[in-house]
């Protein structure tokens, strides 16, 4: 360590590894303005929060897979701060936003500027319902970033029609409601046959897969938006692949 040097704390990671979630790989960078703001409220600089970020490429071992090293000299709190949120994502997390709700005092409803106006006029299960607007929120833009803004299958990139599809039912898998690795960027069209698995991506190569129900009585649309896709492999994120064990609960579920 360099005179003058801290240690980074265990908050400050969480912290670190909370934004890192949140931006397009390409954008962590001194200059970003969110990486600015999180260096002041942290008491760094912009470039050593900027290292951090990239520091965690090197702990993925799916960016290791792809020669994606990041940065070298992690530490061992490094590791144990990577490993708990790989592990209990959505508890973690969790924990991540509370830390940067207090540090800016703010609800985390706030930071995001969710408009719940119209929970509070209806009078319904007001907690139960911002937190899901809240979540549904945060796992789009943790998605959205990963795949740069852009549909999986058909390289759309009209913000407005994409959808951060949920891989395992919202539902039924509710610790990893928030793990980006639970998500895939798809058009609105292709998120409802995905979500009634008429298609899927298969677990073991990322390649779409269409079901026999969108080919009998085949037409030109279905060529068009669904067939010429068959057998190709999806465009792949920037970090957070799908995970293997949450596409096979969804192939396992594909209408053949």
């Amino acid at each position: 360590m360099k005179p003058g040097q801290r240690l980074w704390t265990k908050d400050e990671l969480m912290l670190a590894i909370n934004l890192y979630s949140k931006l397009e790989f390409g954008k962590m960078h001194s200059r970003n303005p969110l990486i600015i703001e999180l260096a002041k409220l942290i008491n760094r600089t912009p470039g050593s929060v900027a290292f951090k970020l990239v520091n965690f490429a090197s702990l993925d071992p799916d960016l290791k897979k792809r020669g994606i090293k990041g940065a070298s000299h992690t530490g061992g709190l490094d590791k144990e701060v990577w490993n708990k949120f790989s592990n209990n994502w959505d508890n973690e997390f969790e924990k991540s936003e509370l830390m940067l709700a207090k540090i800016k005092h703010k609800k985390i409803e706030d930071i995001y500027q969710i408009d719940i106006s119209d929970i509070q006029e209806k009078g319904l299960d007001k907690k139960r319902l911002v937190k899901t607007r809240v979540n549904q929120y945060r796992f789009r833009q943790m998605v959205l970033a990963n795949y740069q803004s852009t549909c999986c299958i058909t390289g759309l990139k009209q913000s407005a029609l994409l959808i951060a599809s949920h891989i395992t039912l919202w539902s039924k898998y509710e610790n990893n409601r928030l793990n980006p690795a639970n998500g895939l960027c798809l058009n609105a069209l292709h998120d409802k046959a995905f979500e009634y698995g008429l298609i899927t991506i298969a677990a073991k190569d990322y390649t779409v897969h269409v079901s026999s129900l969108l080919k009998k009585g085949q037409d030109k649309t279905i060529e068009k938006y669904f067939l010429q896709y068959e057998g190709k492999k999806i465009i792949m994120p920037q970090k957070f692949l799908p995970a293997h064990d949450f596409l096979e609960i969804h192939n396992n579920h594909f209408k053949i």
